[in-house]
């Protein structure tokens, strides 16, 4: 690896060690990732399922099951369509609503950026891809672009600072997100996204955005090589490797995975996507992240007022040093997850041991409060010894 890959950072130090070079902590002491206990085998072929023993209050995690499945108002319905509560490395709860089961492709929506995510680590692992380098976008290759200070690093945390308005339904006719996926932005979605201009610093505001998952998948297409090499990459790199037989992401026209949005996988898959990473990155004795990746993945992105977001993964850390409490104190300060639209959300809890799945077509105004679903779960687990 290049010397441009010790996380050198500007104005702030991550606080991980990557092989060869380390860099210093620095922001919130992170929980340690658990390793698979042993005698439990990693899922690669198929899972081990058992009663919930490590459950503190296995009633309070059954009733959570009950009432994620139940519709106490036909005028708002919740669909959930599946729940997959993964502990110690073994599958301890799971539920399917009717006409869904284990082999049912589930659409991922935004949890495809934390599959970004990984795709990127890969690539930092196989020293092909310089984080703190600008990113190798074409559009931003001029002199006097204030955009070439635009880093992967900045992608990876929304600090790019570039104009973007990710809405979806209450603002459709006003939304960028809308026009790249389903508008005059479609055929060429990276393209679309590297086009706009920059609105504030690269680096100073936090700012969700699919568009600048875009412009990393097209990186990555960069830097893989061939079309083939690259649409066979996520599936010979990643999915293979943990077992995610059913794992596809879809391109655009213009060849590029929409990596912000467009990928499938049955919930048992998806949850060995979370063991994945609570198992730090590593599978089966292999290295399939680099080394401190996952630490990476889970520190608060500088820019995120309320340690909300930490690299194409959302957290629940807070920010004590802006008096910021964690999003959601119901639950652990260690939570960090993939999240997609309608509710779909893969949730890692390296305190508990834990990886839950939930999967379901439900609107975000209010029908069913997810985060109370995660926390009740999480509470129904001792905490793991550390």
């Amino acid at each position: 690896m290049r010397a441009a890959m010790a996380f050198r950072a500007r104005g702030w130090w991550i606080g991980l060690f990557f092989s060869p070079l380390a860099a210093v902590a620095a922001g919130p002491v992170l929980v340690p990732l658990p390793l698979q206990p042993a005698g439990i085998a990693f899922p690669t072929s198929d899972w081990e399922v058992a009663a919930p023993a490590g459950a503190s209050d296995p009633a309070r995690l059954s009733r959570a099951l009950d009432d994620a499945f139940s519709e106490p108002d036909p005028g708002r319905l919740r669909r959930t369509r599946a729940v997959v509560v993964v502990h110690g490395g073994r599958i301890v709860a799971e539920r399917y609503a009717e006409g869904f089961g284990p082999q049912t492709p589930l659409f991922g929506w935004s949890m495809t950026k934390s599959v970004t995510n990984a795709l990127c680590g890969i690539l930092v692992r196989e020293g092909k891809l310089d984080l703190f380098a600008p990113a190798l976008v074409p559009e931003w290759n001029h002199a006097g672009d204030a955009r070439r200070a635009i880093s992967v690093d900045l992608l990876l945390r929304q600090s790019s600072g570039l104009r973007w308005n990710e809405v979806y339904e209450t603002s459709p006719f006003d939304s960028s997100v809308i026009a790249m996926l389903y508008g005059i932005g479609h055929r060429d979605m990276a393209a679309f996204a590297a086009s706009q201009p920059l609105a504030h610093p690269p680096g100073t505001v936090w700012y969700y955005s699919s568009g600048t998952t875009l412009i990393l998948s097209r990186i990555l297409h960069s830097l893989i090589g061939s079309e083939a090499d690259y649409h066979a990459f996520p599936r010979r790199e990643l999915f293979e490797r943990i077992g995610m037989k059913s794992a596809l992401i879809e391109p655009d026209a213009a060849g590029t995975f929409v990596g912000s949005s467009y990928s499938y996988a049955t919930a048992r898959d998806w949850a060995r996507f979370g063991l994945l990473y609570l198992r730090d990155g590593t599978w089966e004795g292999a290295r399939i992240l680099p080394v401190g990746w996952v630490d990476y993945t889970r520190t608060p992105a500088p820019a995120a007022p309320h340690g909300e977001y930490g690299a194409h993964f959302w957290l629940n850390a807070g920010a004590a040093n802006r008096g910021a409490p964690s999003p959601d104190p119901r639950a652990p300060a260690d939570l960090f997850y993939a999240s997609g639209h309608d509710g779909q959300v893969v949730a890692i809890v390296p305190s508990r041991d834990l990886v839950i799945v939930r999967a379901g077509l439900t609107p975000d105004d209010g029908r069913y409060d997810l985060n109370g679903f995660l926390a009740e779960v999480v509470a129904a687990f001792f905490p793991v010894a550390p």
